[in-house]
C-alpha cells in the first residue's frame, strides 16, 4: 500500500516527466521560427535580442498579474545573471551554427549536453550514474545519429560542429546551476524572467561587436509573428518547463528528455517542409522513444542489474 509520501513522490516524478517532455518539445521548434527570420534579412543579434526581449515582456507582465515579488537576494542575483548569460553563450552558438548546416542537424548535434551533464554531476557533485541512465543515453545517442540524413559524401562544417557543441557545453552548465540551492525557493517564473532578462541585456552587448550585428527591427508583420513564436514557445514555455522539470526530477532525466528536440525538428520537417520519413529515421525515432521512456520509468519496473 502506498503511503502518503511514496505518493506525493510519484506525483511529483510524472509532473517532472510531464514537464520535461514538454519542455524538449517546445525547444525543438527553434528552427520553426528562427529560419524564416533568416530568410527576411535579420541578422543573428537581432532575432535573438527581440526573442528575448518578447521573453522578458510576457514573463514579466505574468508575474505582475500575479502579483509575483520582484524582490531577490543579491546573491541570488548573480547566479541570475550567471544563468543570463550561459543561456545568451548557448542561444548565440546555436543560431549561428544555422548559417553553417541544416538547423535539423544542428538541432541533433546539440544533443551531446545530456552526456554533459551526466558527466558534471558525476564529476563535481558525484551522483552515481545508474547502468539504466547510461543505456538511455546509449539508446538516445544512436537514435540520435540515425536521423542524420545527410547527401551521400557529404561532410559537416566544422565550425558548424563546433558552434553546435559550445551551444551544448553552455546549456549543460545552465542546466545543472539551476538545481543549486542558491535559487531554492525562488518560483520558476521568476527565475526564468530574470535569466531571460540578463540573457537579452548579453546579447544587446553581444550585438555591438561587429557592424553586422546591429539590432534592426523585424520588417514584416510575418517577421514579428515569427518573432513572438519564438519569444513564447522555445523561450517562455521551454524554460518555465524546464525548471520545473529541474526541480522535481533533476538535471540528468531533463536532460535525456531533451532527446525529444530533434524528434520534434525532425516531425517539423516531415509536417511542414514536407521531408521524406524514411525506414533509418523511423528506426531513429524508436531508439529515441526508446531511451526517454527508460528514463521515465519507475525504477522499480527493471531489474535489479539495471538499476
Amino acid at each position: 500500500m502506498l503511503t502518503e509520501s511514496n505518493h506525493n513522490t510519484t506525483r511529483n516524478s510524472l509532473i517532472g516527466f510531464v514537464c520535461g517532455i514538454l519542455s524538449a518539445v517546445c525547444y525543438g521548434t527553434n528552427p520553426l521560427g528562427a529560419l524564416p527570420l533568416y530568410s527576411e534579412g535579420e541578422n543573428t543579434s537581432s532575432v535573438l535580442f527581440f526573442r528575448f526581449l518578447v521573453a522578458v515582456v510576457l514573463l514579466g507582465s505574468l508575474l505582475a498579474v500575479r502579483r509575483f515579488s520582484f524582490v531577490v537576494k543579491r546573491r541570488q542575483l548573480g547566479v541570475l545573471a550567471l544563468l543570463g548569460a550561459l543561456f545568451a553563450g548557448s542561444s548565440i552558438t546555436y543560431y549561428q551554427s544555422f548559417h553553417y548546416m541544416d538547423a535539423g542537424i544542428a538541432s541533433t548535434i546539440l544533443f551531446v549536453y545530456p552526456v554533459m551533464v551526466a558527466g558534471i554531476m558525476a564529476l563535481c557533485f558525484h551522483e552515481r550514474l545508474a547502468r539504466i541512465t547510461l543505456l538511455s543515453v546509449l539508446l538516445a545517442l544512436v537514435g540520435i545519429a540515425m536521423l542524420y540524413r545527410g547527401p551521400a559524401g557529404a561532410t559537416l562544417s566544422t565550425l558548424g560542429v563546433i558552434l553546435c557543441i559550445l551551444s551544448s557545453a553552455f546549456y549543460a552548465v545552465y542546466i545543472v546551476v539551476i538545481k543549486q540551492d542558491g535559487l531554492r525557493g525562488l518560483p520558476s517564473l521568476l527565475i526564468t524572467f530574470y535569466a531571460m532578462l540578463f540573457c537579452m541585456l548579453c546579447l544587446l552587448a553581444y550585438s555591438f561587436t561587429s557592424p553586422d550585428l546591429h539590432i534592426m527591427l523585424p520588417p514584416t508583420p510575418r517577421a514579428w509573428f515569427f518573432t513572438c513564436w519564438l519569444g513564447l514557445v522555445p523561450t517562455v514555455l521551454s524554460l518555465v518547463f524546464m525548471t520545473m522539470a529541474v526541480w522535481h526530477v533533476g538535471p540528468t532525466p531533463t536532460a535525456i528528455m531533451g532527446a525529444l528536440e530533434p524528434l520534434t525538428a525532425v516531425a517539423i520537417g516531415v509536417m511542414a517542409f514536407g521531408e521524406e520519413l524514411t525506414p533509418r529515421v523511423m528506426a531513429g525515432i524508436v531508439l529515441i522513444l526508446a531511451g526517454v521512456m527508460l528514463i521515465v520509468l519507475p525504477r522499480h519496473y527493471y531489474p535489479h542489474w539495471l538499476r
